[in-house]
């Protein structure tokens, strides 16, 4: 939560959610609402998918079910101001990152405790990053990834 209200603050473009959660997909719907942003959020898990349904009544606000991560794609392919990684099966998510790592400002990625390497694997996408701050004042850490802005002073 506090990296990508950090991640909002500092943009004003689209964002884009992979992975439906009781606290992100709030947040981000009334931050866009808000600020009049486009936010889609993709999810390929039927359970979450339906939690969004609650937030169908935005204009800003798109969701997407897909079957397959793949199929995502084609509506991942463009440039996002923020975008959160928290999306399953976890395995999945250092292949969105790889794609993402050119088109988003901001790249808020979360679980990337050090104990949770064998599961996420992000040790293979940090060397595509120019910029790294780590997030590591919670359980279930989180890492902001950029290309294109410094992060020494992200959290201050």
């Amino acid at each position: 939560m506090p990296m990508l209200s950090e991640a909002m603050a500092r943009t004003h473009g689209d964002v884009l959610e992979l992975g439906a959660g009781v606290f992100s997909t709030p947040l981000l719907h009334w931050l866009c609402e808000k600020q009049k942003r486009n936010l889609l959020t993709i999810e390929s898990d039927r359970k979450w998918y339906f939690f969004t349904r609650q937030y169908l009544r935005s204009e800003y606000h798109k969701f997407l079910y897909v079957v397959n991560w793949d199929d995502a794609e084609k509506h991942i392919n463009k440039e996002w101001d923020v975008v959160l990684i928290d999306h399953s099966p976890s395995g999945r998510r250092v292949t969105e990152i790889r794609k993402l790592a050119n088109l988003a400002k901001y790249l808020v990625i979360h679980d990337s405790d050090p104990w949770k390497e064998r599961e996420y694997h992000y040790s293979q996408i940090y060397p595509l990053f120019k910029y790294r701050f780590d997030f590591t004042l919670t359980d279930h850490q989180t890492v902001v990834l950029s290309n294109f802005f410094p992060l020494e002073n992200f959290w201050i």
